[in-house]
């Protein structure tokens, strides 16, 4: 087959640029991130040979081998895994982070925007999978030599990273990868043996195989750089942070500090070890829809998958690391994983020690607790509508903002702040906190002070209708119609005698009849509002109805195309409202300035909703009309 040409996934080009020029601040990490892949290759390809041990016939011991030739100045990194067929060269060094690229050229530039994020540049790009193209910061070019095992052909990948690769069919002796590196001119410091050891026992100590740095075969011997044995067998007191560190890194492939480490070996009836990490940045695919897991399954020593769902609840799945299990068959499949009863139990331990080590951070830790919360709050709060065994547990780690405290709350501290007579737990949704906050439709509980959580995640939807209730208080949406705020005790408003309300609450029953009038079908009905205090008008929700945020989500991703009309509230102690209702006493027959003056509420009311308004046009003709009057009348 001839020589391909292809281009790179597109901003590709301008990505392989920042990374090349300015991702990390230490260019050495490039090699971390070659012998890390070799790395993961040569674990695929013995799970393989478990169930074709053909693949591996005749191959040597698995290893990872650097070659450093000064006089090509090239850095090559050999490794005699699974190798690579000609679809997965395209694929996997044609595209970077597949459907991650377009969010993590966001990301980047949110970062550079960002004058606190120290190491903004670096933790990003272990968030998004290009680990490969660090390599670029080095390289003149890249050649990428492979077979896959079971495969006769072999393939050769080339380029530059400046928008275009080639691909054609090579000679390679075995299954394997090698990657040669043509290092630039100012970078020829990594083909010196001395930096090359000092680089793989900084970050490559913990590859459960060995790395060989090739001898010329005169003055200098093969030498093995690294420990080669897995860092989740050794004792821990054998175990540095940095060596914890650099396999968090390895087996996570992102670049921030690990928040919290678990490592556990249990002895028994069941003998597995588990090392688990909870990041400290939020991953870029944390809400992808497959909300795949991202622990690796051992079986004495021997990788089985990189994504094994069963280890762990769905709603875990930023949890990075591994379990090595003793007793599972060392043939087992993917497909007998889901069903296996050793698993399920390792799963229920590896669950409950989560829950505890979160449960002391939150209580001792609690403004570390809060960055996690921020983190990874709407993936555990998916728990509270799919997990029922453990719904109290993740309870006790929910923390949510509210109108009645700074930072972060428990649920049991909301519990703890409720008025005298406050019967449910208050929420409204939306898409921002301080937003939110300031609805309208909050004006009575502020009144009566009254707290109401502050719910923002999109997850916040469908597990408060699940749940229904906590500690037998129900949760009450304050952006429905059904609100009555009466039994609570007013602790904090001066007292006013029933003639002082009388006299400053007009008569607005003309004024509701006519503004029904006026709006028709644009909304389900017009009542007087107990919860307004200092706006005119507001919009709530039916009983019965979807609530506002939820609709405004469903049409967002056109899983609704009709809006359900909304009840609008007045406020009759409104100036506004008092002086329309006065005209509506007097007026007779027709009366477009309350026409006009019910419509534009009706749209001030969707503006501040954050809704678009259905007639902008109208909206600013009705505006110029009523402010000409107003003037007029001046």
């Amino acid at each position: 087959m001839s020589k391909e040409t292809f281009s790179f996934q597109a901003e590709v080009s301008k990505l392989l640029d920042i990374v090349a020029h300015s991702l990390y601040s230490q260019k050495e990490i490039f090699l971390r991130e070659l012998i890390s892949n070799a790395s993961d290759a040569c674990d695929k390809l013995r799970y393989e040979a478990l169930t074709n041990p053909a693949l591996t016939e005749g191959s040597a011991p698995y290893q990872i081998t650097l070659r450093a030739d000064k006089k090509a100045k090239t850095l090559t990194v050999t490794d005699n895994g699974i190798g690579m067929n000609r679809q997965d060269l395209v694929e996997t060094l044609g595209t970077i982070a597949r459907s991650g690229t377009q969010a993590f050229m966001e990301a980047m530039a949110a970062a550079r925007g960002d004058a606190k994020k120290k190491r903004g540049d670096v933790d990003l790009i272990g968030q998004f999978g290009v680990g490969f193209y660090s390599a670029f910061m080095v390289a003149e070019r890249i050649e990428v030599t492979t077979r896959r095992a079971g495969d006769d052909k072999a393939w050769l990948w080339i380029s530059d990273g400046r928008g275009e690769f080639t691909v054609e069919e090579a000679a390679r002796d075995g299954h394997g990868t090698d990657v040669v590196v043509f290092l630039k001119k100012d970078d020829k410091e990594y083909l010196e043996p001395m930096r090359i050891r000092t680089i793989v026992k900084t970050y490559s100590d913990h590859i459960g195989l060995p790395v060989v740095l090739a001898g010329d075969g005169k003055d200098l011997a093969d030498e093995t750089l690294n420990t080669a044995s897995a860092i989740w067998t050794r004792q821990k007191k054998d175990i540095s942070d940095d060596d914890y560190m650099e396999f968090y890194h390895h087996v996570s492939h992102m670049f921030d500090d690990p928040w919290l480490k678990l490592h556990n070996r249990v002895e028994g009836v069941q003998s597995y070890t588990s090392l688990l990490y909870v990041p400290s940045s939020r991953p870029f695919d944390l809400f992808h829809p497959e909300r795949k897991s991202q622990l690796k399954l051992y079986v004495k020593r021997v990788y089985i998958t990189d994504n094994c769902d069963e280890l762990l609840p769905g709603y875990f799945r930023f949890v990075r690391g591994i379990v090595d299990s003793e007793d599972l068959p060392l043939n087992i499949s993917r497909e007998m994983l889901q069903h296996n009863p050793q698993l399920q139990r390792i799963r229920k331990a590896l669950t409950k020690r989560l829950f505890t080590d979160l449960a002391k951070k939150a209580e001792g830790a609690a403004e570390e607790y809060a960055t996690f919360w921020e983190n990874f709050g709407a993936v555990l709060k998916e728990g509270l509508y799919e997990d029922l065994e453990h719904r109290e547990q993740l309870f006790e780690l929910a923390r949510f903002r509210s109108t009645g405290a700074d930072g972060l709350s428990s649920l049991k501290d909301y519990i703890g702040r409720m008025k005298e007579g406050q019967d449910a737990i208050y929420y409204i949704t939306g898409e921002d906190a301080h937003q939110v906050a300031q609805s309208p439709q909050l004006e009575g509980f502020k009144a009566k002070g009254i707290e109401v959580l502050l719910l923002t995640d999109p997850v916040d939807e469908f597990w408060v209708p699940s749940v229904g209730e906590y500690e037998g208080k129900a949760f009450k949406s304050a952006t429905r119609g059904n609100v009555d705020l009466s039994a609570v005790k007013d602790t904090d408003a001066k007292e006013k005698d029933d003639s002082e309300k009388k006299t400053d609450t007009p008569d607005i029953a003309p004024l509701i009849a006519r503004f029904k009038l006026a709006l028709g079908d644009a909304v389900k009905d017009v009542r007087a509002s107990e919860r307004l205090t200092d706006s005119p008008v507001c919009l709530v929700a039916d009983e019965g109805d979807l609530d506002i945020h939820l609709e405004r989500i469903l049409k967002q991703h056109k899983q609704l195309s009709q809006a359900t009309p909304r009840v609008m509230e007045i406020n009759p102690k409104h100036a506004l409202i008092g002086k329309l209702a006065e005209r509506a006493l007097t007026a007779g027959g027709q009366d477009s300035i309350l026409d006009d003056a019910a419509m534009l509420l009706l749209d001030q009311a969707r503006i501040v909703e954050g809704e678009s308004l259905a007639d902008p046009l109208a909206f600013s003709r009705r505006m110029a009309k009523v402010m000409e009057k107003g003037l007029a009348a001046g």
